[in-house]
């Protein structure tokens, strides 16, 4: 018996193991996500069908419009597989500085964010940035990445002999390690990568990608966050912004040539 529960177990690892790199994300970064996207879009609209019974909708009329017309904009430039999906976008009445994504299309925005976000471009950096997350397929990585984590550390338990307190210590350390050294860096790159599609989108749809740039100096200027970029899923504040300058350069001849013709976004 404990033959066959190894080679499944063997077998389960050695699969997930073959399937790294499989896909690939829009910047061309290997992706690891073993999870059918259908599954993953079910779950996102469940769960943002549930935070709607528990957060409402801001009830204020003005706000509503103003962003969804900047992810409108944003969702008309992107390539057609994603551009014609049914996105939904709520602006949930929240004092929270933060915005979401989820599979399935879903895209919240907190009113707290508002204050934040000082204009359209600035606004468009954000939910840019929240649509990257789906169209990279970022939670369906997560997801995937914490199943194999987990079944490789339960995998080397059974494998690694009798109980004893020595042997539990070892292996709530590599539990640890695990998160420190795969899971929370994981979840960092993806933010990055999201920053900078968010950028591109940005561009294309004619806001102001220098406005990204000072967004998250408004961020780090409202933020008493004192975690260690190392331990945190995202990059540090001053992280971000080094990433975004150095990419503003192409983005912005792109929104100057829209600029040119008049055809910067005007929602606001």
């Amino acid at each position: 018996m404990k033959l066959i529960q190894f080679s499944y177990k063997a077998t389960l690892a050695a699969a997930l193991v073959v399937m790294v790199g499989c896909s690939s994300s829009p910047t061309g970064r290997k992706q690891f996500a073993v999870l059918p996207d259908s599954q993953m879009n079910e779950m996102g609209v469940q769960s943002f069908t549930e935070m709607k019974k528990e957060t409402p909708a801001s009830p204020d009329a003005k706000l509503r419009e103003q962003v969804q017309c900047v992810a409108d904009t944003l969702i008309a430039v992107l390539p057609d597989k994603y551009r014609n999906q049914d996105w939904e976008v709520v602006l949930f009445n929240d004092e929270q500085i933060n915005a979401f994504a989820l599979p399935g299309y879903k895209v919240g925005v907190y009113t707290g964010l508002l204050k934040v976000a000082e204009n359209q471009s600035q606004l468009a950096a954000v939910v840019g940035h929240e649509l990257a997350h789906v169209i990279a397929r970022h939670g369906n990585e997560r997801v995937s990445t914490q199943l194999a984590t987990s079944q490789a550390l339960a995998l080397g338990y059974q494998l690694s002999g009798e109980e004893s307190p020595e042997k539990i210590a070892i292996f709530q350390a590599l539990g640890i390690g695990a998160q420190v050294g795969i899971i929370l860096p994981f979840s960092r790159s993806h933010e990055s990568e999201a920053d900078l599609l968010g950028l591109e989108y940005m561009a294309k749809a004619g806001f102001d990608p220098r406005e990204s740039v000072q967004l998250w100096r408004n961020m780090s200027a409202s933020s008493d966050s004192k975690t260690p970029e190392l331990l945190s899923t995202h990059p540090s504040n001053s992280t971000r912004i080094e990433d975004l300058q150095a990419n503003l350069p192409k983005n912005l001849t792109t929104y100057e040539a829209l600029l040119t013709q008049n055809k910067q976004a005007k929602c606001y």
